[in-house]
């Protein structure tokens, strides 16, 4: 099966400049969020492949304005081809939004989860807009991640995970590929093409030899305690400023 994820900025090779045969062979497109809906509309009427999408935390312009012809996946689990997709919307909030979320409301909507993982024994992908927490996130609050996110990856082990959020040019943790456990992450900033049955087995095994290390409990800790003491001192250091002024 021949995927493509896009999000967070409207390809101009799929859109301006767009040509049939880009989408030749495409089975289904999963969106990852903050896109224009009308993008995904266009998109919709020039494929006979499924459009499916979560949404991004800039997304709202959407209750006014649902993209045409595609399908929300927002809390639920879909079937495709035997493969089974979970969706989940928004990001960790920093700012008054309809699609942000403290990490205990993220929870709460994993939680809300549990009976449908259960029937149908687990999932293929994860779809999510934001990154999971301390795999691949931002340092800055508006793009860390969710724990719940990382709990899913922890405890079902999906082939793929696909997120946006972090974008290549204002935050040095991007990377297109990366790894959690048995889970390949594909940031699907603007777009990208994989093949759901040979990617996995191509490009996990390169992302791991790459990455030369594992994300067990311990590591996960020592980022974390890491992450909090660069927090405090940049509290401080505005503090300081502040008192100066």
């Amino acid at each position: 099966m021949r995927i493509l994820t896009i999000g967070d900025k409207e390809s101009k090779s799929l859109w301006d400049y767009y040509q049939p045969e880009k989408l030749e062979g495409v089975d289904l497109i999963i969106s990852i969020g903050d896109l224009d809906p009308a993008f995904l509309s266009f998109l919709a009427t020039f494929t006979h492949a499924p459009v499916y999408y979560v949404h991004g935390n800039h997304d709202e312009k959407y209750e006014k304005r649902p993209p045409d012809g595609c399908e929300c996946i927002d809390d639920r689990i879909i079937v495709y081809e035997g493969v089974r997709i979970l969706g989940l919307p928004g990001s960790l909030r920093y700012r008054p939004g309809m699609y942000q979320y403290e990490q205990h409301e993220m929870d709460a909507h994993v939680r809300r989860l549990f009976f449908s993982l259960q029937f149908h024994g687990g999932i293929d992908i994860l779809v999510a807009h934001a990154p999971a927490e301390n795999v691949g996130d931002g340092r800055d609050r508006p793009h860390q991640g969710f724990r719940a996110l990382r709990s899913l990856l922890a405890e079902y082990r999906p082939r793929y995970f696909l997120h946006g959020h972090v974008h290549p040019n204002y935050s040095r943790e991007y990377t297109r590929l990366k790894r959690f456990e048995d889970t390949l992450i594909i940031n699907g900033y603007e777009s990208y093409i994989f093949e759901y049955e040979t990617e996995y087995e191509t490009q996990f095994p390169k992302v791991k030899e790459k990455e030369g290390y594992d994300f067990t409990p311990e590591f996960l800790g020592k980022m974390k305690k890491k992450r909090d003491q660069e927090q405090k001192e940049a509290e401080k250091q505005a503090e300081a400023l502040t008192a100066k002024k």
